[in-house]
């Protein structure tokens, strides 16, 4: 059976192509729940600015990955700018790497 830290590794492996970070560690993923039973993934989650030209692309690799993973039916993935996505958001370690820090 899948579950929340399986999904989360899983979207270690999405990158926003003009950013060299996954999605995880730049912050674009508010919330992950998973019905182990059903095998049903609800992924809410933004992009570093509304109207992003790759977005699309983004957000069928998320589904993509996640769909990979064994136990997993379905993937529904919400896209929200509530909050706003900003660089604060990103991870510790991601903001070292870009050299934030």
């Amino acid at each position: 059976m899948v579950n929340k830290e399986d999904v989360l590794n899983a979207l270690r492996n999405v990158y926003d192509p003009e950013i060299p970070v996954n999605i995880v560690d730049l912050g674009l993923i508010y919330n992950v729940e998973v019905d182990e039973e059903k095998g049903i993934v609800n992924i809410r989650m933004t992009l570093t600015a509304p109207g992003c030209p790759i977005g699309f692309y983004i957000l069928n690799d998320v589904e993509s990955v996640v769909k990979e993973l064994e136990g997993v039916k379905d993937v529904h993935v919400e896209l929200t700018y509530d909050p706003p996505w900003n660089p604060d958001m990103i991870s510790e370690g991601a903001k070292k790497e870009l050299g934030y820090s």
